[in-house]
This record gives structure tokens, C-alpha cells and sequence, in this order.
């Protein structure tokens, strides 16, 4: 089954179809019902609350980005920091954070407001090509870090483990990556000669704050409604979905109805490429559920005889190496449930866990050879990659270097969900 998931994806043939082929495959040789394939994708799509949060959040930064909601999140940033070393880089960093409390997904980040500031940074050769794209890519890794976050949707399915919970043990792991991605921007800036905008005038920030301000209150009604008990985190998918069309239609008055229309199609060609990979993540995880992969992880683990710390470096290690070549979804979906079970057994809190690895996979992005974000920027900046893969080393070390933080610091990655009572 494996060798022929292997064989058909690299034939070109999207994920979800291939888990599904080769999960029918096994069903076929192993003596089963190949009903089984369609029985475990009724139950584990239509029976599952948390999927339907997936969409929502597609359907709200499609919404975000097409209307134009970036151009005010830019203008205040710049108001904000713009006059710092380095400032359109720091802008840079700060709208991804801003945007990524309204998207979940690092791709719709580097896609939306990540094309238009590289365009602003590039202009008139103000920084290097390479530079600036490297940072985007970098900076939108952020997205399904900060809430709300698809990958942790994802990866509470597969758990069994609070969406609200995961998405408060986020927040401080963004904040992170933000300051230190600014830190080196600023010493960049300093050592590389980068510009220096022209400062707005502090009186120009009160207006710029309130443009922005019905956008910036996304995640804050957001996370409100999810840690007050008002609406599940599922729920929340549906407001931030309507509060999105509320705020595109009348507020900024930006999304007609062919725009809304484009929103709705590419919504469901989005779902749909995701919906065909949870399908096919539901028939695979039942065959390594009945063939006990799972527990022959877990044996192996055994014999090695590590402690919990040194689990959590062998996986590190493992999903570095993986994300060089293998994108998101196949490792939440199809790897990560093989080692849940011994992370169970060794006393890792499940939750701790979800952020490394999300914040593992993010690192994949960005990392050569695949690193789709690069690709993404090459696509809708025409930025070369090689140019993109000689600037992003600085940035993955220190990403590299916060996933050992937040690895050996459960304690950091836990403390706002504890504060608040998830946990």
C-alpha cells in the first residue's frame, strides 16, 4: 500500500487520490470490503463537526483578500513601524502577523498581503529581490501559527485534542517568531544599509488605526467568542466567515457581486482539493489503525528506550527532513497519527506536541528543495527562487532555533491555554 501511495503521487496524481487508491488496494488484497473505503469517508466526513470549520475559514481570508482589506492593514503597519531600520521589512513581518489572525493558512498569507508589500519593497530596487521574497515566505509561516490556524484544525481531528485550546498555546509562539524576525531585520537593516521610509506623522496613526480597526477586531471577536464560551471554535469559523462578507460589502464597500462570486469558486475548488485529502486521510488512517502501525512505532520507540525529551528531538529531526520534501497535508494526515500514540504513552502533553509539529511543518515551507511558499512568490512576484534560497538560511536558523525553544519549554507553549481554563 505505501509503495503504491508512493508510486502514484509521484506519477503526479493529487494526494487524496492516491491515499484512496491505495487504501481500496489493500482492502481488495487484504480480503476486505472495499465498503469499508466508503463507510470510513461517510463517518469521518459527515460526522465531524470540526471539519466543517476548514471551509469557513477558507471562505473568510478568500473574502479578506479580495477585499482589499490588505491596503488598510498596510497603511497602518507603515504608520506603525515603518519609520524603524529596515521599516517596509518590518511592515512586512507585522501585517503577516495582523493577517494571519483572519486566515489560518500561510498560503492565503503570502498570497494576499505578502504579494503586495514584496511589490513595495522590490520597487525601484529599494531591497534585494531575494531578500524580500525570502521574508515574506518567512514572515507567513506565522499564519497557521496565530489564530485561528487550519493545520491545528487539522491536527485536532487526528488528536482528539481542543481546537481552543490549540489555538490560545499559538499565540505566544507567533509573538516569538514576529519579535524575532524583527530583531533581525533591524540588525540586517543596520549591517546591509537597508531604507529607512519616510515616518508618517504620529498624528496621521489615530485615523490610519481607526481604517483598520474593524479588520484588526476579526481576531479579537475571534478568540472572545471561542474563550467565553459564546460559540465553539467551529462556530467561530462561521462568524469570522460572516463577519468577513459584513465587513468587504458594507464597511469597506470593496466586494461586489463578481467578486463575491470569484470568492465563492475559489472557496469550493479550495474545499473540495481539501475535503478529496481528509477523505483519503479517513480510509488511510483505518488501515494503519487495523494493521496496528501505530503500536510498531511506538515498539520501536521502545526498544530505543528514550526519554520524552529525546522522542521529541528524534521527531524534530524527522519532520525537518520531511517537510524538505513532503507539503503539509501528507504529514499531518498520514505520518503524524503513527506517533500520537507514543507520545501518549511517554506522558507528552498531545497539545504541546501540536504546536511543535505545525510549527515544524511551517519550517518545511520555506525549506529547500520544495519549500512551496518560495514557490508561491517566485509564482506571483516572478522573484527567482535561487535568489529567495540564498537569503532564507538567516531566517531558518532562527526559526530553527525558536522550535528548540518551544520544544524543551512546554511550559511557555501552555501557559495562556492553562490560564484560561482549557487545560
Amino acid at each position: 500500500m505505501f509503495i503504491l501511495l508512493i508510486a502514484i503521487t509521484i506519477t503526479g496524481v493529487p494526494l487524496g487520490i492516491a491515499m484512496i487508491v491505495s487504501s481500496v488496494f489493500y482492502l481488495m488484497m487484504s480480503g476486505n470490503d472495499i465498503g469499508l473505503a466508503a463507510e470510513n469517508v461517510l463517518n469521518g466526513t459527515f460526522g465531524n463537526f470540526v471539519a466543517l470549520a476548514v471551509p469557513l475559514f477558507i471562505f473568510a481570508a478568500n473574502i479578506m483578500n479580495a477585499g482589499k482589506v490588505s491596503d488598510r492593514l498596510l497603511t497602518f503597519s507603515l504608520a506603525l513601524v515603518g519609520r524603524v531600520p529596515g521599516g517596509l521589512a518590518q511592515v512586512n513581518i507585522l501585517t503577516s502577523l495582523i493577517f494571519s489572525g483572519m486566515s489560518g493558512s500561510a498560503i492565503s498569507d503570502a498570497a494576499g498581503v505578502g504579494k503586495i508589500i514584496t511589490d513595495m519593497m522590490t520597487k525601484d530596487g529599494r531591497y534585494p529581490r531575494g531578500f524580500a521574497g525570502a521574508l515574506t515566505a518567512t514572515s507567513a509561516v506565522v499564519g497557521p501559527i496565530f489564530p485561528p490556524s487550519i493545520p491545528m484544525v487539522f491536527y485536532a481531528l487526528i488528536s482528539s485534542t481542543s481546537v481552543g485550546a490549540l489555538f490560545l498555546a499559538g499565540v505566544i509562539p507567533a509573538l516569538m517568531v514576529c519579535i524575532s524576525l524583527g530583531i533581525a531585520v533591524f540588525i540586517m537593516a543596520k549591517v546591509r544599509g537597508f531604507p529607512i521610509e519616510n515616518a508618517i506623522p504620529w498624528r496621521a496613526l489615530p485615523m490610519a488605526f481607526l481604517r483598520a480597526l474593524p479588520a484588526l477586531l476579526m481576531p479579537v471577536i475571534l478568540l472572545g467568542g471561542i474563550y467565553s464560551g459564546v460559540f465553539t471554535p467551529t462556530e467561530a469559523a462561521a462568524v469570522s466567515a460572516f463577519y468577513a462578507l459584513l465587513l468587504a460589502t458594507f464597511a469597506y464597500r470593496v466586494l461586489g457581486l463578481r467578486d463575491f462570486w470569484n470568492v465563492v469558486v475559489e472557496t469550493v475548488k479550495t474545499t473540495a482539493v481539501v475535503t478529496l485529502v481528509l477523505c483519503g486521510a479517513f480510509i488511510f488512517n483505518y488501515v494503519i489503525t487495523v494493521e496496528q502501525l501505530p503500536q510498531g512505532v511506538f515498539e520501536i520507540f521502545s526498544s530505543w528506550n528514550l526519554s520524552p525529551a529525546e522522542f521529541l528531538i528524534v521527531l524534530n529531526i524527522l519532520y525537518l527532513i520531511m517537510g524538505c520534501f513532503l507539503d503539509v497535508s501528507t504529514i499531518m494526515l498520514v505520518v503524524t497519527p503513527l506517533f500520537i500514540p507514543s507520545a501518549m504513552l511517554l506522558g507528552i502533553d498531545l497539545n504541546h506536541l501540536g504546536i511543535v509539529l505545525v510549527f515544524n511543518m511551517m519550517i518545511g515551507l520555506i525549506t529547500p528543495p520544495y519549500g512551496i511558499l518560495l514557490y508561491i512568490i517566485k509564482a506571483l512576484n516572478g522573484i527567482p527562487v535561487g535568489e529567495m534560497i540564498k537569503e532564507v538560511w538567516i531566517f531558518l536558523a532562527i526559526l530553527i532555533g525558536l522550535l528548540v525553544v518551544f520544544t524543551f519549554s512546554p511550559n511557555l507553549v501552555l501557559w495562556l491555554p492553562r490560564v484560561a481554563g482549557m487545560l
